[in-house]
């Protein structure tokens, strides 16, 4: 282990001497102030009989694992700080987003940089330690000697992030700390990755993760969240930043998130969405949820049977931005009426001028009715092993669509 490394828990209940070698007190805490530098501690918190001494870093001549030594004796009581990051109020043991693991890990000590800067040492954060090392190094502080357990956990192997992916610079005097990843590795992401990770965050990590992200990701991460928890989170924000996710949302994602809600707050954030979002996600809620009228969709392609093979790629291209799960074209005919499907597959391989009737998948379409229970869809999708089923209302007009992804949440749901 080099020795220009020091870790929290060493950093702890090292004696600090003044210029004579006398005993001052014990280091207690250590703060960082970001604004000032992100890294380097620019505080040490020292217990001199019932008060908190503050020595500031360019007061420390040197340190060591026997102590801090002052180059200047200048004392002040410790006063908090807004701006004040503290490493055991703030950090230590701590919930923190590793964005390259995609997961959720608590920090378990601190490793620091010990630099001499000529006119003071200073210390600096370099690491968030995670694994069994520094758990073993917390167990037998002040058990065995600070050198004896720097030996002893040398076969463990070391698990640590780098402070610099951490990115915990903004403090919030509301909640002593605020988690402010970079919001560009969380939107790198996949939502699945994401929405593990906010299910194992507390509520206000959970807020904070979500309003770091641009609307479009965050919808996409709580899409894979449970309904419970999607509701728990939007309640949480702004009521504009809700209404802006839940329109980047399909409509019956939307509808669910708004069942799960007190009615005073799912109707004050449908006075929020645009009118055309509104009118569909009101539609999708005069439906029970456990229905194929609760499962559906109304986001689907539906041309005339008579409409060719260029006027449906034209309606892809206009329908670009929600289309990426779609895998058939819908055809009706008079009064709306579902009359087929035409598999994207076919629809690449037929000529431009080729009418959509003629490249139909062949029989009657398979559908369910509005009413018809979620038990008996998820049947008929393992039935027919079906990617998306249409749905029809009393008079088998076309009214939306269920997807392989809404039967797999319903299952899990089951679960």
């Amino acid at each position: 282990m080099a020795a220009t490394l020091l870790y929290l828990t060493e950093l702890l209940g090292l004696p600090v001497y003044d210029l004579k070698r006398r005993a001052i007190g014990r280091v207690k805490e250590a703060a960082l102030v970001p604004i000032e530098d992100p890294s380097r501690i620019d505080r040490f918190l020292v217990g001199a009989g019932n008060t908190w001494l503050t020595i500031r870093y360019e007061q420390v001549r040197s340190i060591s694992l026997d102590g801090i030594e002052l180059g200047d004796e200048l004392l002040t009581p410790y006063h908090s700080d807004e701006y004040m990051l503290r490493m055991v109020r703030d950090l230590l043991d701590q919930q923190i987003i590793d964005a390259f693991g995609r997961k959720v890990v608590r920090v378990t000590d601190v490793t620091f940089e010990i630099r001499d800067a000529g006119a003071y040492t200073g210390l600096y954060v370099t690491e968030v330690d995670i694994g069994m090392r520094s758990i073993f190094r917390r167990l037998f502080q002040g058990v065995l000697p600070r050198t004896w357990i720097r030996r002893l956990q040398e076969p463990i192997p070391v698990n640590s992030i780098a402070w610099s992916y951490c990115n915990i610079i903004e403090v919030d005097p509301m909640r002593r700390l605020r988690l402010n990843i970079s919001p560009a590795q969380l939107e790198n992401m996949h939502p699945a990755d994401l929405a593990d990770i906010m299910e194992e965050l507390g509520p206000e990590a959970r807020e904070a993760v979500i309003t770091s992200l641009d609307s479009e990701s965050a919808a996409e991460a709580l899409s894979e969240v449970d309904p419970e928890i999607q509701a728990s989170i939007l309640e949480g924000l702004e009521t504009e930043k809700a209404a802006e996710i839940l329109e980047e949302m399909s409509p019956d994602q939307a509808a669910d998130v708004l069942q799960e809600m007190e009615e005073e707050t799912s109707e004050g954030l449908l006075a929020e969405l645009d009118a055309e979002d509104k009118t569909e996600v009101e539609e999708l809620l005069e439906y029970d949820e456990h229905t194929a009228g609760g499962m559906m969709n109304t986001e689907y392609v539906a041309l005339s049977k008579e409409a060719t093979v260029a006027e449906a790629i034209g309606s892809l291209r206009e329908a670009s931005d929600w289309i990426e799960g779609l895998n058939a074209l819908l055809l009706t005919g008079e009064d709306d009426k579902l009359s087929g499907q035409v598999s994207l597959a076919r629809l690449l391989l037929a000529a431009p001028n080729t009418k959509l009737m003629d490249i139909a998948e062949d029989g009657a379409p398979i559908k369910v009715h509005v009413k018809t229970r979620e038990s008996r869809v998820t049947e008929t999708f393992d039935r027919y092993n079906l990617l998306s089923l249409p749905v029809v209302d009393d008079r088998d007009r076309l009214v939306g669509v269920i997807t392989a992804d809404d039967v797999i949440a319903v299952l899990r749901g089951r679960r």
